[in-house]
């Protein structure tokens, strides 16, 4: 049992230990997954790098996966989740979704688009120069993109002319760098530009180098199992409460959208920035 004096002697310094609690109360916790790796843009939404995809980890055979989510703003608040359509599953925005658009209104199509369903990929990628972050050159990420970029990677594998090679970019021998152009055209975020190198071993082709590489692979099938996916009664609960029970109702649908209308090109960086400011309030949500 501690002592009077004791506690006389550790009063004095408790204001500092107070005062030391409180602003650790008053800091953000992030949230942001270190795993994940996205390029630094800079004031004009210009952004420079190169990556290399990496093949498959494992005893996986698919070197990307395919994820569904939601991100809109309604009465009750932010619903940020991943779409059990990921696992080819019904879910209950999706078939809200299905509702109004169907409903040959107008008004309900601008809400439909507002929650609309977003499509990226993930793979693992090793970051070969990142100017604007050199301390990330060498390590391996997981590396969320969109529709574009996988659009130059399907480009690469299956050339749409007979006098183009087909590339894997996946390959650690036969793959190529990507250089990752990111550019603001007319508002809107634009890797128009992006494209692969020549193909080239990674590493030299140095087996020892490219097996430490293979075994600090992410595994991306955990990314996409059922477990890591709210059930569709517990993502329906979440849908009423930041909706209501009027699937109509929301604040506007303009800052709605401002979260998840983006175009092809854009999705990429700003859906998943905005993601990342409300992974705080998200995370307080799912408690």
């Amino acid at each position: 049992m501690a002592s009077f004096a004791d506690f006389k002697k550790k009063s004095k310094s408790s204001i500092e230990d107070l005062s030391k609690k409180i602003e650790d109360m008053g800091k953000k916790e992030s949230y942001k997954d270190d795993r994940y790796w996205r390029p630094e843009l800079d004031k004009s939404s210009n952004g420079y790098a190169v990556i290399r995809f990496l093949p498959a980890p494992g005893e996986e055979e698919i070197p990307w996966v395919k994820l569904f989510s939601h991100g809109f703003r309604g009465l009750g608040g932010w619903y940020i989740e991943n779409s059990r359509t990921t696992l080819g599953e019904k879910d209950p925005v999706s078939e809200m979704n299905s509702k109004l658009w169907n409903s040959g209104l107008e008004s309900d199509k601008d809400i439909a688009r507002a929650r609309k369903r977003r499509q990226n990929y993930i793979s693992n990628i090793i970051v070969v120069s990142d100017p604007a972050n050199p301390q990330n050159e060498g390590k391996v990420f997981l590396y969320k993109f969109g529709k574009k970029i996988f659009e130059k990677i399907q480009e690469a594998m299956q050339p749409e002319f007979e006098d183009e090679t087909p590339v894997n970019p996946f390959d650690f021998w036969e793959g190529a760098n990507f250089k990752l152009k990111v550019r603001k055209v007319s508002g809107f975020v634009n890797y128009d530009k992006s494209e692969f190198d020549s193909p080239a071993p990674l590493m030299g082709g140095d087996d020892e180098q490219l097996e430490n590489i293979w075994n600090q692979q992410y595994s991306l099938t955990e990314i996409v199992d059922p477990k890591n996916f709210k059930t569709y009664e517990e993502l329906k609960e979440k849908m009423h409460r930041v909706i209501g029970e009027d699937i109509r109702a929301t604040e506007t649908v303009q800052k709605t959208a401002e979260v998840t209308e983006f175009s092809s090109e854009t999705e990429e960086v700003q859906a998943d920035e905005k993601m990342d400011n409300l992974s705080y309030f998200e995370k307080l949500a799912n408690d």
